[in-house]
């Protein structure tokens, strides 16, 4: 199942898998963010780096919300890896973490 790892995420990218949920569900599912800077002032509020089962490295990542996001609020997360086929993979993987 999808874990979050000390792996570097150079070379990721978005491959159009997106999720609908949370920051507390992400929580729920895999962890406290690996980064969180939740101001607005930039492109990104939260990220997770994780990897797949097979080792593969992803990225969950909230992508120009440009304000504060609500823990509770269900928002569309981008799912970054190195091909379509990871970022699926991981998309899997954590809806069976549900």
């Amino acid at each position: 199942m999808a874990r979050k790892t000390e792996r570097g995420a150079s070379g990721t990218s978005f491959h159009n898998t997106v999720l609908k949920c949370s920051v507390n569900d992400l929580i729920a599912m895999i962890g406290e963010p690996t980064r969180e800077d939740n101001t607005g002032d930039d492109k990104v509020n939260f990220e997770w780096i994780c990897e797949t089962e097979e080792g593969d490295v992803f990225t969950v990542y909230d992508w120009k919300e440009y304000r504060s996001i609500s823990k509770t609020e269900t928002i569309e997360w981008h799912i970054g890896g190195m091909s379509s086929r990871v970022t699926e993979r991981a998309l899997t993987e954590i809806l069976n973490l549900v």
